[in-house]
């Protein structure tokens, strides 16, 4: 399972390092300091967790991201919709975090959810510890609902329980079962349904970190598509397969190349073919990925040249409306979002839809679904 680093100083591989170090430190410059710069984060987020399906081979497309995101789905989610927005909160829990949290352990932990349920469970016990002494001399008609409540912390109580006598095997199951019946007792994730007994993810992930050494040596955007490489080889995760491409961006971010943002790398690496992606030649696949980084910081400049076009163009429509216009928190949603609906609006701007509606002829948005209902506005 150990990954063997390549020659650095291949000759093949040093124009596509020079292009990307060039492509991404102007990216990095441009983003950090611009004016549209919020809305550019906000918006690399929805576009990149959609190219990270289409990676996979599967089809989400933004709107349904955006709208899924706002809880207004103008139909049942899909399987991959669902995972697309993994990849967007996972996006945003990075963009939060400190920039070299993800390349420890217990980042990793975290992000394929190991440890998670543990730690919420702690500190709801550490709440009910707060909360025992003042509780205990309050005057229950002063809080008519406390009997809820208990109810409620008594069922969590108790599924609590439930989850932790499955997580522990059958130990308390009854001696005179079956092991067959073991068997159909124990949880799904031991079944291997969610989880491959087979498959070592702690020894994998342990693999893979062990790259991140060798990769500190070397230019950061080579390194990273090394990382990225042996993700690909090792495979530690496969129900977060997409995970290796956040990453990519947490590593540039560690080394100080994008320092910004997570790169949205999905989106460059969509533009990469499948057959140099998967190529089983290593030296081809570095180079794919090298491209994929340059490709996704020229995307990153035209989509902040076209955003700050279009924050001009909005703001010369409302120059002379009145301070308390609703245009101005428009203009903000339509900067962050890569599509609005009217509902989307009326909710962010707090208006109704049919005022919403006005407010973006006023503004003068595009309309981009073409369509008769569930019409989007965005910025092309």
């Amino acid at each position: 399972m150990r990954y063997e680093i390549p020659d650095p100083l291949h000759p093949t591989l040093l124009p596509a390092l020079i292009a990307a170090e060039d492509s991404l430190a102007r990216l990095d410059e441009r983003a950090g300091r611009h004016a549209v710069s919020e809305g550019f984060r906000e918006r690399g987020q929805f576009f990149d967790a959609a190219a990270a399906l289409w990676v996979a081979g599967e089809l989400v497309h933004v709107e349904d991201l955006v709208l899924h995101d706002a809880h207004m789905d103008a139909r049942a989610p899909s399987h991959e919709l669902t995972i697309a927005h993994a990849v967007l909160r996972a996006r945003r829990r990075l963009d939060l975090a400190e920039p070299d949290w993800a390349l420890t352990s217990g980042g990793l932990n975290v992000l394929r959810g190991e440890g998670g349920a543990v730690t919420e469970q702690n500190l709801r016990e550490e709440a009910r510890r707060d909360d025992a002494g003042s509780d205990a001399e309050d005057d229950p008609d002063e809080n008519p609902l406390a009997a809820e409540f208990a109810e409620l912390d008594a069922a969590i109580a108790r599924s609590q329980r439930l989850l932790d006598t499955h997580a522990d095997g059958t130990d308390e199951m009854d001696p005179a079962l079956s092991p067959a019946a073991k068997a159909r007792s124990e949880p799904m994730g031991q079944l291997g349904l969610l989880f491959e007994e087979e498959w070592d993810e702690e020894q994998r992930l342990d693999a893979w970190r062990a790259v991140l050494a060798a990769a500190d040596q070397l230019p950061a955007s080579l390194g990273a598509a090394i990382l990225f490489d042996a993700w690909e080889r090792i495979e530690p995760l496969r129900r977060q397969h997409w995970l290796g491409s956040l990453l990519v961006g947490v590593y540039l971010r560690v080394r100080g190349k994008v320092s910004s943002h997570v790169l949205a790398f999905n989106t460059g690496l969509k533009t990469i073919r499948h057959e140099r992606r998967r190529s089983k030649d290593r030296l081809t696949r570095l180079l794919a990925f090298l491209e994929a980084m340059a490709v996704t910081a020229d995307l990153g400049m035209k989509e902040l040249d076209r955003l700050s076009l279009a924050k001009t163009q909005m703001e010369m429509r409302i120059r002379d409306r009145r301070s308390s216009s609703n245009l101005p928190g428009l203009i903000d949603l339509v900067l962050s979002r890569p599509i609005v609906s009217t509902a989307l609006i009326a909710r962010h701007v707090g208006v109704t839809q049919r005022s919403a509606l006005n407010l973006v002829r006023e503004l003068g948005v595009r309309e981009m679904t073409g369509r008769g209902r569930y019409r989007g506005w965005g910025v092309l």
